[in-house]
């Protein structure tokens, strides 16, 4: 039997919104003896994503964080997928290791919008950052059978509404996980000149028509240097999407 407040710490911890994993180093004792902790008591029970979830519980006509939404949405729509055969509903997104700051922002992401609790898988070189819900399929109509290019992808008018307010929330997440801000080298009349620019590159015609939309609400141009790649290479329009999404870190 451990003393209670030891109990006590471990559920402070995991309310402040630290994983179950981050709970149980904290404390120095056992994954299952802390999951029992955070999750086993009415309370927890009762916090389920059924009374988080926009789309269901009355009353709530919007994601409490329409900024954490559209971020995720990004992501989602980039790169990750979300697995509906097990019992329960997961959504997964791998990062590789070298970027922990983007790990951290999807963790907190998911906890914003929908996650009472955010597991992080760490394989060789990549860390995956999942949560399992019953609800993340309503906020995700996206998802469906085959892969995201190889199917029809277009947004809920709900959605529209929040990325049209949210636009740079949404390009955040899509260049996250599936773009990158990279230093052009270029060499004119023999002398060498380094410039900022973006790429957003994806197989999926309609999620790039998404980024592009979401470029032109926020007034920065783009063109296409490939079939399956947008740029973004103006000195105004990496600045301006510099204040949204800035280097993976």
């Amino acid at each position: 039997m451990h003393p209670p407040e030891i109990r006590a710490r471990a559920r402070q911890v995991h309310r402040a919104g630290g994983s179950v994993a981050d709970v149980a180093r904290a404390v120095g004792l056992p994954y299952r003896t802390v999951w029992h902790w955070c999750n086993d008591r009415p309370e927890a029970r009762q916090q389920g994503t059924e009374l988080r979830c926009f789309r269901c519980r009355d009353g709530l006509d919007g994601p409490a964080d329409p900024a954490a939404y559209a971020y995720l949405l990004g992501l989602y729509l980039g790169d990750s997928h979300l697995v509906t055969t097990a019992r329960v509903p997961v959504l997964r997104i791998y990062w590789a290791a070298a970027w922990p700051g983007l790990v951290d922002a999807c963790d907190l992401a998911m906890r914003a919008v929908l996650a009472t609790t955010v597991q992080r898988v760490r394989k060789q070189g990549c860390v995956g950052v999942q949560s399992y819900g019953r609800h993340w399929p309503c906020l995700f109509p996206q998802h469906g059978p085959g892969r995201k290019h190889e199917r029809r992808i277009g947004l809920a008018d709900w959605q529209r509404e929040i990325v049209q307010r949210r636009p740079g929330d949404f390009l955040r997440g899509l260049f996250h996980s599936d773009g990158c801000r990279v230093d052009n080298r270029v060499t004119v009349r023999g002398r060498p000149y380094v410039y900022p620019r973006y790429h957003f590159s994806n197989e999926s015609t309609h999620i790039m028509g998404l980024c592009q939309w979401a470029l032109d609400l926020l007034g920065v141009a783009w063109t296409m240097n490939r079939r399956n790649c947008l740029s973004v290479a103006r000195r105004t329009a990496v600045a301006t999407l510099d204040g949204h999404v800035g280097p993976k870190h």
